[in-house]
């Protein structure tokens, strides 16, 4: 998600007990879901998830705004969805991102959430928590004010509140955020699922420390040029990222540059 924003995700999170007959959800989660990249040819054909193996993270997000969604099309969009379910296990969650190009906030009785391009007022919020199909909402704004406030008002509801990005990760732990869905963990998924592990067993200071070090990584992989940097860090760490899909490009020298002094310096390289 770009920063700033705040997002509604889509049901499947928690189950929501009492709220209309609608459908069987998933666990909750407890912990990080990872938005995984959306891998492709270079003549743009889709290549198949290959997360199978993959363990820690309760859960992957499938385009989300890091999947470079906008740029596919509807029949693709379904295609992605459909392989990364066969490929990924099935005791982890896997949230279907929902944008389009709309401005609305609409919940359809699947509970899919279409999200809008801006930061929704406190009080739509709190009126959202209360919907049978939207069990949870993830920030990335970074006010851990707000954060706290949404938590704190949405308490006596079966609502999750998320973080949206690892640079505030261990803060939103802070006010009882139940976990985070992070871009980085694509390319430090080990690493970001240690921070979760260390904040569940009130190891503050040494997460702390983790956290300190995920800060310029995150910013190089959210701020700066997004998609075609974690694109490129998948590929230094052992992972496949794969070409972006046009318009987006690939990095210049010296956005390549930049990006390995984010990770070097932080002693990930």
């Amino acid at each position: 998600m770009r920063p700033g924003r705040l997002h509604a995700h889509p049901a499947g999170l928690a189950p929501r007990a009492g709220r209309g007959p609608l459908r069987t959800l998933n666990p909750t989660p407890r912990g990080l879901l990872s938005p995984i990249q959306t891998l492709r040819a270079p003549c743009s054909g889709l290549l198949p998830h290959r997360v199978a193996g993959i363990r820690g993270p309760p859960g992957f997000v499938v385009q989300g705004s890091s999947g470079e969604w906008p740029y596919l099309t509807p029949q693709e969009r379904l295609a992605v969805v459909s392989r990364v379910r066969q490929a990924v296990p099935k005791d982890k969650l896997l949230p279907a991102g929902a944008g389009c190009e709309c401005g609305r906030c609409v919940a359809d009785p699947r509970g899919a959430v279409q999200r809008p391009a801006l930061e929704l007022p406190l009080e739509a919020v709190l009126t959202l928590s209360q919907h049978p199909n939207i069990v949870g909402l993830k920030d990335s704004g970074g006010d851990i004010t707000r954060l706290g406030l949404i938590v704190h008002k949405t308490r006596t509801e079966a609502f999750q509140v998320l973080v949206g990005s690892a640079g505030f990760l261990l803060a939103g732990r802070g006010v009882c955020a139940c976990g985070g869905v992070c871009v980085l963990a694509n390319v430090l998924g080990a690493q970001l699922c240690q921070l979760e592990r260390l904040c569940q067993e009130g190891r503050w200071q040494e997460a702390q420390a983790l956290q300190l070090r995920l800060i310029e990584p995150n910013v190089a992989g959210t701020r700066k040029v997004w998609i075609p940097a974690v694109k490129q860090a998948m590929e230094w760490f052992g992972c496949h990222g794969g070409p972006c899909r046009a318009p987006l490009r690939p990095l210049s020298e010296a956005q390549l540059e930049e990006l390995h002094r984010d990770f070097s310096i932080n002693g990930w390289l």
